[in-house]
């Protein structure tokens, strides 16, 4: 891979470009740590377009981290309802639950205290799904924080890969591992959440997967 040096480079396009053509979603108008969280869970393996009624919705009728710990299952469940996944919205209810037993109803704003919260932090599976968890805590940490650490996930994978000419299989943990410590060595620390975004948008809207890479609007 490139040295961190060399990925600096790509900073300032990056964001430039990412302030020109980020998409507007409604979580990203008022990024509070419950609604990026919400909408992290929400996102994963489910179409942004698809979210944005769900999440417009579930946020509306919870709007904080409180009423998703005391909303009954049958309410939960069905405000879920055509999101599929449903151990995603039970995994946050637990968490939720905790943050109002540990952290007085408040999303800690620490990557390491994100990772112990059910649904977000480490898996004890599969590998993949130890690097989604990893991703959560990376993502709400930056963009609801501000915190200096990467959130990768595959957009991001791909982005870099591409950028670096490298065709390591990207599901090997050292790899990822890897990748994450370059990244977090180049990312600008003053603007976490914009580089985390921004990697993933580009990865979403221009650097997609299948077929060829639209290099010519990169």
């Amino acid at each position: 891979m490139l040295s961190e040096i060399q990925l600096e480079k790509i900073n300032e396009p990056l964001l430039s470009w990412f302030e020109t053509h980020k998409r507007v979603l409604p979580w990203r108008e008022n990024p509070t740590p419950y609604r990026v969280w919400v909408s992290e869970i929400m996102l994963q393996q489910t179409r942004v377009e698809a979210v944005k009624p769900y999440f417009e919705r579930f946020t509306k009728e919870l709007p904080n981290v409180r009423h998703l710990a005391e909303c009954d299952e049958e309410r939960l469940l069905k405000l879920w309802e055509g999101l599929g996944y449903y151990n995603r919205v039970r995994n946050m209810q637990i968490a939720a639950k905790t943050v109002m037993e540990e952290y007085q109803g408040k999303l800690p704003a620490d990557y390491e205290k994100l990772l112990t919260l059910k649904g977000i932090g480490h898996y004890t599976a599969e590998d993949w799904l130890k690097l989604t968890a990893i991703y959560y805590a990376g993502a709400i940490a930056s963009i609801a924080f501000g915190i200096p650490v990467p959130a990768v996930d595959g957009n991001v994978l791909r982005v870099i890969t591409r950028i670096t000419a490298d065709d390591t299989d990207i599901m090997k943990q050292a790899f990822r591992t890897q990748m994450e410590q370059q990244l977090k060595e180049s990312m600008p620390k003053e603007a976490a959440s914009a580089y985390n975004q921004a990697l993933m948008e580009l990865g979403a809207t221009v650097c997609v997967p299948n077929g060829e890479p639209d290099c010519d609007n990169c």
